[in-house]
């Protein structure tokens, strides 16, 4: 996701990663040093998912301003199939370059980096 409030949280240089997998969390942290894409991990409060709860659908898509990004993630886990491995990275800060006005395409050779050490 792009979210506004992990901008506010980690800057414009650093990702945001959120998984329930410290397996994963690993493997995507020595794959952004790797390339030299920054990441940082970030919290999974269960407790935050209060704030999707909805009196009109089964879940809203947004939670409210505190937490933002932890709320995306956790509105992003209940499509996740129980047993299966998952990470989220909020790629706002890093993705686009203020001074030139042009998108970095952070993110791909981190996510390079990873897919080729899953297959080792």
């Amino acid at each position: 996701t792009l979210t506004g409030a992990c901008i506010i949280a980690l800057g414009d240089e650093v990702a945001g990663l959120f998984t329930p997998s410290d397996a994963m969390a690993a493997g995507l942290a020595a794959a952004s040093n790797a390339a030299g894409e920054k990441l940082w991990r970030m919290p999974m409060e269960a407790s935050y998912a209060e704030q999707l709860k909805s009196s009109v659908a089964d879940m809203k898509n947004t939670g409210g301003r505190a937490g933002g990004s932890i709320t995306a993630a956790l509105f992003l886990k209940e499509f996740v199939k129980k047993g299966v491995e998952w990470a989220h990275l909020d790629i706002a800060g890093p993705v686009w370059d203020e001074k030139a006005s042009l998108p970095t395409g952070y993110g791909a050779a981190l996510l390079a980096q990873w897919a080729t050490k899953q297959g080792a």
